[in-house]
């Protein structure tokens, strides 16, 4: 039996509730906010600024004491997010609103906490989650935008959204994602469920929303290099399926810039309470965690 069956054992979340509750520990669920352009990513670097040290910061001086967070999915230097999930754990007791403002108070301006809530029923805000959206937001003119030069990606060529879309649906479903993965990625299974990818136009954007319950290194960011290409037209519609089939990340060409990503949303249970994205409406009804024995959280 793997750890994370271990960790999601209903004795062991049974023992983990009593300890925290008998030593007087709280555990904090918190939706925060960033733009990620000035970080090394969320995970903390030694040298360099991350998501997840200024959070442990600014927390840690309203709890007056040290504070670890975890997150439901890491992101990458540059990747921004919209609504990623972190829980702590703490024994002082502190309300909810001195979570929130008080954390910002002492966050830099790039960094939000939107919301805070009370964790119920042993939430964990990795294991615990069922389906994470993300976004990739291209700029599609020929010119740049001056007014948002790290949120998004430029592309002068134009790109045919409708074609992007229709492509993408073959990426939907249980497959083996070898061809998306980042060389260094260290999960043990190439293997994700996609639950739905849509590609609009939104004036000069184009929009990918790819919703999975779990992803490989740099997956999306590999989608959406595909993607594009397709949509410039310089590869036909279905050599997205081609490019899935190979099972070779060197087919799938250049991995799309960091700048235009973003953690939409994460998807939990009901009954944990928590804000639910309506995107998630369209999942299907039997979703549920991945399988650590078939693939490996990112």
């Amino acid at each position: 039996m793997t750890g994370f069956f271990r960790i999601l054992t209903p004795s062991r979340l049974i023992n983990d509730l009593f300890n925290r509750w008998q030593s007087g520990i709280v555990r904090i669920v918190l939706g925060v906010e960033y733009d990620g352009s000035a970080y090394a990513g969320w995970q903390w670097q030694p040298g360099r600024r991350s998501i997840q040290a200024e959070l442990e910061l600014a927390l840690s001086k309203v709890a007056d004491q040290p504070v670890t967070v975890v997150c439901a999915g890491r992101t990458d230097a540059g990747v921004h997010a919209a609504e990623q999930i972190v829980h702590f754990d703490v024994n002082v007791e502190r309300d909810l609103h001195a979570w929130l403002m008080g954390g910002n108070t002492y966050l830099p301006a790039d960094i939000r906490i939107i919301w805070a809530k009370n964790a119920s029923n042993g939430f964990h805000a990795r294991y615990s989650a069922i389906a994470r959206l993300y976004r990739y937001v291209i700029f599609n003119r020929a010119v740049k935008s001056a007014l948002m030069d790290k949120q998004v990606t430029w592309c002068y060529r134009p790109l045919n959204a409708e074609l992007m879309h229709n492509s993408a649906q073959t990426l939907v479903g249980n497959h083996d994602f070898s061809s998306f993965r980042a060389q260094g990625c260290q999960s043990r299974s190439p293997f994700r469920i996609v639950y739905f990818i849509d590609v609009y136009r939104d004036h000069d954007k184009v929009v990918i929303e790819i919703c999975a319950n779990a992803f490989l290194h740099h997956m999306v960011r590999n989608i959406a290099g595909v993607l594009m290409t397709i949509g410039a037209g310089k590869q036909p519609q279905d050599w997205a399926a081609t490019v899935l089939a190979a099972k070779k990340r060197a087919l799938a060409g250049v991995t799309a810039p960091p700048e235009g990503l973003y953690l939409l949303a994460v998807y939990y249970p009901d009954s944990y309470g928590l804000p639910v994205h309506s995107a998630f409406n369209k999942l299907p009804g039997d979703a549920t965690r991945y399988d650590q024995s078939a693939v490996a959280e990112l």
